[in-house]
């Protein structure tokens, strides 16, 4: 989430009201229609049109809003591009989670309602807001994804090639056939793995946060453009907690009426995850490194195995998060080293 002042409107530099903004807009987008809610701070129902597509318009009609304005979309496939085009143009943009807008499944669906009901959470301020951002560091993205869908593509190739084999074999008139195309398949997805792996370490020379992730043991150059594509700005986590609950590594406690229903995990990113999962394996396969003598110690005051693993991955992950967040290189056994 960003704010930004709109420089060619100086009525959106005035203070903000006691309701927070003077005007609550959602956009339902699709690539022909967008339906348009607006809400005043003195308004009860949002006012409602629908229109085709045209972010011009759309530009226009909110630069011509008096005071501040605040703007909702979904989450799409159209979130980021809409984003970079219109957060010039209000005070704040929120790209909100459709996982949590169940109102909006609620009753009759059309565009003009989505919005009308995107509008009432967003004046309630009910929105949950998912993170965009102008940094360059957000292209990474793009890049991370589609090597993950590379890497999923092939190890299924792969697979396919196993079982068909072993099934098969040389039988038939068909199998052969299938078989030299899945050769070829993974022949293609070996070489253009290699490129994007190149792709990384070009990367990890010129990017400075990856770089300094580079220092701490078990992060390699494929976890340390993940976990900078991923995070992009580490300063939106208030917390080194809140940073261990989006990376899936640690649980939270249900409670009701005063009784306890047990933990569970909250919805997490599984690439984030991974990426320390991995790191935890390769570091504590080591010798002589800080995690794996944090391991050490773990099995040596009588931790279980897998607990003394979760125990080095949120350490190894809070360690990243302080890298991110105040861009110092890591420094291992700093605290040890000061005590003395």
């Amino acid at each position: 989430m960003n704010i930004r002042k709109v420089t060619q409107n100086p009525s959106k530099g005035k203070s903000l009201s006691n309701d927070g903004y003077d005007h609550y807009v959602a956009v339902d987008w699709s690539l022909r229609v967008m339906a348009i809610a607006h809400m005043t701070r003195r308004s009860t129902q949002p006012t409602l049109f629908e229109r085709a597509s045209d972010i011009k318009y759309l530009k226009d009609y909110l630069d011509a809003m008096p005071g501040r304005v605040v703007l909702a979309i979904e989450e799409t496939t159209t979130a980021q591009w809409l984003y970079l085009e219109l957060v010039d143009h209000v005070d704040e943009i929120i790209v909100c989670d459709p996982y949590r807008n169940r109102l909006l499944t609620d009753g009759p669906k059309t565009d003009k309602i989505d919005a009308g009901k995107l509008c009432i959470l967003l004046r309630a301020g009910l929105l949950k807001a998912v993170f965009h951002s102008t940094s360059d560091l957000y292209e990474l993205r793009r890049l991370v994804s589609a090597y993950d869908d590379l890497v999923k593509a092939g190890v299924r190739a792969q697979n396919q090639q196993t079982a068909l084999a072993q099934a098969h074999g040389d039988k038939g008139n068909s199998a052969p056939f299938v078989l030299e195309h899945l050769t070829k398949s993974i022949e293609l997805y070996r070489s253009s793995k290699q490129q994007y792996e190149q792709k990384f370490l070009e990367l990890s020379h010129r990017i400075t946060p990856v770089r300094n992730l580079l220092q701490v043991s078990g992060i390699g150059i494929i976890g340390a453009v993940k976990i900078v594509a991923i995070v992009v700005d580490a300063r939106r986590f208030p917390r080194a907690g809140h940073y261990l609950s989006y990376c899936g590594l640690v649980e939270h406690e249900k409670m009701s009426g005063g009784r306890s229903y047990g933990r569970r995990q909250p919805r997490f990113n599984h690439s984030l995850k991974a990426v320390y999962k991995i790191a935890t394996m390769a570091a504590i396969s080591g010798t002589t490194n800080p995690m794996r003598a944090y391991y050490d110690y773990l099995r040596a005051k009588g931790v279980a195995e897998h607990n003394a693993r979760h125990a080095v991955a949120r350490y190894i992950a809070r360690v990243t998060y302080g890298i991110l967040k105040t861009g110092k290189r890591y420094r291992p056994f700093q605290q040890r080293s000061q005590q003395r």
